[in-house]
């Protein structure tokens, strides 16, 4: 797959393509730079207001026409900034293929699946499901033999997923009837972590923004037909302007650059690393809650967020070296 370059004296930094080369990711024991724990906390604020932004547009809109608007949307912002950096379309379909695997992965599977998935359960048992994605990815990437299947990495997940718990509290309300519920929320981070593996196999090559771009275009397509099969948007009442305001927030915030950074990741750190976010959200969400809205942060979710932090540590595995000297 071929992308263009800029001419020749018409060369700015770019968001697609990397000023230096790319480092090279070895397996499990690719560990996280300070550039790109810096880009997971930003990912995870991106991901984590998206949480606000779909809770307002819910009001007004159903929940497939919200995410066709959100990946079509967010892909008629990324393309002038494309077509500004000088990358190409993909020339054939067999160029276009990957990018539709990881759109089915990525987006129109899981986005769909969670939506249908909350109708079952509450929205915190689902975050804390949602939270489980580095677990299946951990195990994907074990089973097609990209990454190996060390114990510390998978130590550090479940430490993660314990903090969310607690981060959550008691009121996960996991009551009976709610079994279908819990399974298609699992079997969304288990398509997140497919998505991982076919961008790291199939698109390691391509520029962030390419691979944002043409994923959120392939995305657009095929939401476009489950939408206008099941909710028939054309017949919809026109929602108000700060329905479109949150619109707008999700597809260009929480979509078109969260992905610019969560694909930039993907290529530095390995896709196991780059999931790591989901047990970031949980966390930022209450940040965000407590500077923008002044909610009290409690002890428990104090506590939450330590459990977190030594799973990060324990992945990352640094610390367990430095004690070992």
């Amino acid at each position: 797959m071929k992308f263009s370059r800029p001419k020749a004296g018409c060369e700015p930094v770019s968001l697609g393509t990397p000023a230096r080369p790319k480092p090279q990711v070895t397996g499990s024991e690719a560990r996280i730079d300070a550039r790109d724990w810096s880009l997971l906390g930003l990912l995870s604020i991106l991901w984590g207001g998206s949480f606000f932004f779909n809770g307002v547009v819910l009001r007004e809109l159903p929940p497939l026409t919200l995410v066709f608007l959100r990946v079509a949307l967010a892909a008629v912002i990324l393309l002038p900034v494309l077509y500004a950096h000088g990358l190409a379309f993909p020339k054939a379909w067999s160029g276009w293929r990957p990018f539709f695997l990881v759109a089915l992965f990525n987006n129109v599977l899981p986005f769909s699946l969670i939506v249908t998935g909350q109708t079952y359960i509450p929205s915190g048992l689902a975050s804390i499901l949602n939270a489980t994605t580095p677990l299946f990815t951990v195990v994907v990437m074990a089973a097609a033999g990209e990454e190996k299947l060390i114990v510390r990495r998978v130590a550090g997940v479940i430490v993660g997923l314990a903090g969310v718990a607690i981060l959550r509290g008691g009121g996960l309300g996991f009551e009976s009837g709610q079994g279908l519920g819990v399974l298609l929320c699992l079997a969304a981070a288990l398509s997140y972590g497919i998505s991982a593996l076919i961008a790291r196999r199939a698109l390691s090559d391509s520029p962030p923004l390419a691979t944002a771009t043409f994923q959120l275009m392939a995305s657009s397509l095929m939401m476009a037909i489950v939408a206008a099969t099941f909710e028939r948007p054309w017949q919809l009442p026109v929602p108000g302007a700060v329905t479109w305001l949150a619109v707008l927030g999700l597809a260009g915030l929480s979509t078109a650059l969260a992905y610019i950074v969560f694909f930039q990741v993907l290529r530095r750190s390995g896709a196991t690393n780059v999931m790591l976010v989901t047990l970031l959200v949980p966390v930022t969400a209450i940040l965000l809650g407590s500077l923008v809205l002044g909610e009290q942060i409690s002890l428990r979710e104090i506590a939450g967020a330590l459990v977190i932090g030594s799973a990060l540590l324990l992945i990352d595995g640094r610390v367990l070296t430095f004690f070992r000297r």
